[in-house]
């Protein structure tokens, strides 16, 4: 139970961190172009039972005709045996996922084999469970922990600014470190849940 309290510990740490890292680099974790993420396993369920329409969802309205396209040939050419499956199944995927990117207004970089991140997999699993409670208690309790320990260094080394260059720099350090990541929760906040081009 430790290990596991630890292990929680740890990737929620490692997500609060990565969500101000991100938003100070104005990006958001993609996952959507993984094979671990929400697309490729409807994807691949589709193509098994040869329904496109729980897929639909996932593409823009005026891309519908070129996926219904690329679907009816994958469809077509795995009954010509595992080799040509495996190809029909690679062009499918990786053209739906470009048409999913693409109504993101994002570049198609091709389907990655990455694991997802921490914070994505706790935030589907919360809507998978059907509540954020649990997610959002320890996203507060985190971030509070990593604000505070970023602005008590901060405190700390403010004391001493004035003492030696060396101080001075120290402090300086632990400010913009500080502020940076306050920064970057408040635009978390506050930015446009439209701009997701890295999804």
């Amino acid at each position: 139970m430790k290990h596991k309290k630890s292990k929680m510990t740890g990737i929620l740490y490692a997500a609060v961190g990565l969500i101000a890292s991100a938003v100070v680099a104005n990006t958001v974790f993609a996952h959507c172009d993984t094979m671990n993420g929400p697309i490729i396993p409807e994807a691949k369920a589709a193509l098994e039972k040869g329904d496109l329409t729980p897929v639909l969802k996932w593409v823009k309205k005026e891309n519908e005709g070129e996926i219904k396209n690329a679907f009816a040939k994958a469809v077509t050419v795995r009954t010509k045996g595992p080799e040509a499956q495996d190809v029909a199944e690679q062009y499918f995927l990786e053209t739906l996922i470009r048409l999913h990117r693409l109504g993101e207004g994002a570049p198609f970089t091709g389907i990655k084999d990455a694991p997802v991140e921490p914070i994505v997999a706790m935030a589907d699993n919360a809507l998978a469970a059907g509540s954020a409670d649990q997610m959002l208690h320890d996203i507060n309790r985190h971030m509070g922990h990593a604000v505070r320990e970023k602005f008590n260094k901060a405190l700390a080394a403010e004391k001493n600014k004035d003492q030696s260059v060396a101080a001075g720099r120290a402090f300086v350090e632990a400010y913009v470190i500080y502020m940076h990541f306050v920064e970057a929760i408040h635009s978390a906040i506050v930015s446009d849940p439209s701009n997701h081009s890295a999804h």
